[in-house]
């Protein structure tokens, strides 16, 4: 069977297809046939790879699928052929302390599919059972994949911001795959919603999202705006993907008692942080990633039942997977580049 990624770190040139056999199923995974598979910026991270970083090669690339069961192993319950499903990318072991107390993103021995084992961009991929879930009529493959790690990961946030009704809510980057699901999660627990992106088209489609004000980045001074926009009480809640140019600013525009919240750092690792605004202000910044069984479930149940959208940029076939690629390295992208087989 067909499958796309790279034998050796680097560049786009290093991407392509490779032919490799058709997986099987073990006791307790299922095989999927892959209908459609989301592409993340964690993809081109872990092709340009990083120190201990350590994969059988050649790697299949991709995180995010949906597809139909095409068998199941021995001992599966509540999964069989035929079943139309997502796929969870986070993995987990299922016995160490984290895992028994249901927090599965925090597993001693977790992953993550195409980060730490092979990918999803691939025709069948085998997977536990309990990392599927059944996908209703009507949920197309490609808006089902475009929302299991951006919205997990969006969702968790939320919660490990306590971010409640009426509190002010700062999404840097709206573009981006997490961004566009953390906009509407926030939206729909109550918050109002600040939002920051790099043209006046993508500012337009983040209003149409459900963003209350959006501010270039572009533009000099945006954290001194942001801070003018909530008449100078300060945001409670940042939702960060970015990192360092976002911490450097929100220190200074976070209310007393603001908690930012990251889970990437996509414009930088080295942020200024001046301690003397930390402890003046009570603020808080979390770290976090992925998310526990439970929340997965959550927040696919507020997708399945439209309450939350996966916003599909633009979709490409499989044989176009460069091509997809390249749409998404450019950055000019508004939510996510899926590949549909």
């Amino acid at each position: 069977m067909r499958a796309f990624g790279f034998q050796e770190h680097g560049g786009p040139e290093v991407m392509d297809f490779f032919e490799t056999d058709s997986p099987e199923p073990g006791p307790g995974e299922v095989a999927i046939d892959v209908q459609a598979a989301a592409i993340n910026h964690l993809d081109l991270w872990v092709r340009q790879g990083w120190p201990g970083l350590d994969l059988e090669r050649p790697h299949a690339m991709g995180t995010d699928a949906a597809g139909v069961v095409a068998s199941a192993g021995e001992g599966v319950e509540g999964v069989e052929e035929g079943d139309e499903v997502v796929v969870n990318p986070a993995l987990w072991c299922g016995v160490c302390h984290y895992c028994e107390r249901g927090e599965q993103s925090m597993c001693m021995d977790g992953a993550i599919l195409g980060e730490h084992t092979g990918g999803v961009l691939q025709e069948r991929i085998v997977v536990p059972a309990r990392n599927v879930i059944l996908r209703p009529d009507g949920v197309e493959p490609a808006r089902a994949a475009a929302a299991p790690l951006v919205f997990q990961t969006a969702w968790r946030m939320a919660q490990r911001a306590r971010l409640k009704p009426r509190e002010v809510c700062l999404v840097p980057g709206a573009g981006g795959g997490v961004a566009t699901a953390a906009i509407q999660i926030a939206k729909y627990l109550g918050a109002r919603v600040i939002t920051t992106t790099s043209t006046k088209e993508k500012a337009d489609k983040a209003l149409e999202l459900g963003a209350d004000d959006v501010l270039l980045y572009t533009e000099e001074g945006w954290g001194k705006r942001v801070y003018e926009l909530t008449d100078k009480q300060g945001v409670d809640v940042v939702l960060d993907t970015v990192g360092a140019p976002v911490w450097e600013q929100a220190q200074r525009f976070m209310a007393t008692g603001g908690r930012l919240v990251n889970v990437g750092a996509t414009g930088g690792n080295q942020a200024k942080m001046d301690p003397r605004y930390l402890f003046s202000k009570q603020l808080e910044f979390i770290g976090s990633t992925m998310a526990s069984a439970s929340e997965f479930e959550e927040v696919m149940y507020l997708v399945y039942n439209g309450y939350l959208e996966p916003v599909v940029d633009s979709t490409f076939p499989f044989d176009s997977a460069k091509k997809a690629f390249a749409h998404l390295e450019a950055g000019e992208q508004f939510g996510k580049v899926v590949i549909e087989f």
